[in-house]
């Protein structure tokens, strides 16, 4: 999401998440544009890079959506478009039943082979409720040109090509029933923690109103690493998302972050793993990965 905005000359500028959800949340982003930023000339300034804000990009993390009203109010008091990362929350909505994707002034997609609709190979999509916006990411998909071969600004190939569209034609109509099995996986999981006693020991993901989808199943452990481990050599393949925060990460080193400087997000880093959530797992398989954790904690 970040290398997205470096890549057309932009600043990415971070806010930690809330430690529940591991999403962004309207409060958090407030704070940042009343503490960190100014209003100047019509523009609301980044104080200590002197850049323009143009806009907040909400990631919808783990198949989980950001509670978006929140944030789409103060997004409309400072004036800045709010572009929506759903790469892993297709088909997720909120308490009221709006899609990831629809509530923004773009929503992103992607079709990367691990995501709950995987094309291929690489896809991914762009939408919009704005003409001009549809119009101007059209032209960038096929290096800017209207018409052909008049080329209005530097774009690029970002064309899905057929075999991946195909591969996605006929995936979509199985992704209902997919979506399904994750949440019944989830909810088996749910009952499974509290059985074995295991819920106060390891945080399982936060069941908020909507329509989680389940992309990952993310706990919080103690002695994450040593978990990890233990679940490899009993045969359960886990995944830590992500080890280390978009501000400690080297390509960032330049933006100046410090260890500390998002403490929320730099917990989630020592304590988070994905479990298996995919739809073709059985309920003796589910079992086994509890009955493994509740072992490494002296439970089973």
């Amino acid at each position: 999401t970040a290398g997205t905005i470096s890549r057309v000359g932009a600043l990415p500028l971070f806010v930690d998440i809330d430690p529940a959800t591991f999403n962004l949340t309207g409060a958090a982003v407030e704070s940042f544009l009343r503490t960190d930023c100014e209003r100047r000339d019509g523009r609301v300034l980044h104080r200590r890079s002197g850049r323009t804000i143009k806009a907040v990009m909400p990631v919808h993390l783990y198949g989980q959506m950001v509670d978006m009203d929140p944030l789409l109010t103060v997004a409309r008091e400072f004036q800045l478009r709010v572009i929506e990362d759903s790469a892993q929350a297709i088909g997720s909505a909120d308490a009221r039943g709006r899609r990831a994707c629809s509530q923004g002034d773009i929503g992103c997609l992607s079709f990367f082979p691990t995501k709950n609709l995987g094309a291929f190979g690489d896809a991914g999509m762009c939408v919009t409720n704005d003409p001009e916006l549809a119009a101007r990411l059209a032209m960038i998909r096929v290096h800017g040109m209207e018409p052909k071969y008049y080329h209005q600004l530097v774009g690029g190939n970002f064309r899905i090509d057929e075999l991946q569209a195909a591969v996605l034609v006929i995936k979509l109509r199985h992704l209902d029933a997919w979506t399904r099995a994750r949440q019944e996986n989830a909810c088996f999981y749910f009952g499974a923690f509290e059985r074995a006693g295991l819920k106060e020991i390891v945080t399982l993901p936060a069941a908020l109103p909507g329509r989680h989808i389940y992309n990952q199943f993310v706990i919080r452990a103690p002695n994450r690493d040593a978990l990890k481990a233990h679940l490899g050599q009993s045969g359960v393949g886990t995944e830590i998302y992500y080890p280390v925060p978009l501000h400690r990460q080297q390509c960032f080193a330049d933006l100046g972050y410090l260890a500390g400087d998002f403490p929320e997000s730099e917990r989630a880093a020592a304590e988070t793993l994905a479990l298996p959530i995919f739809p073709e797992l059985g309920r003796e398989q589910l079992q086994y990965v509890v009955d493994c954790i509740a072992r490494f904690y002296g439970k089973g």
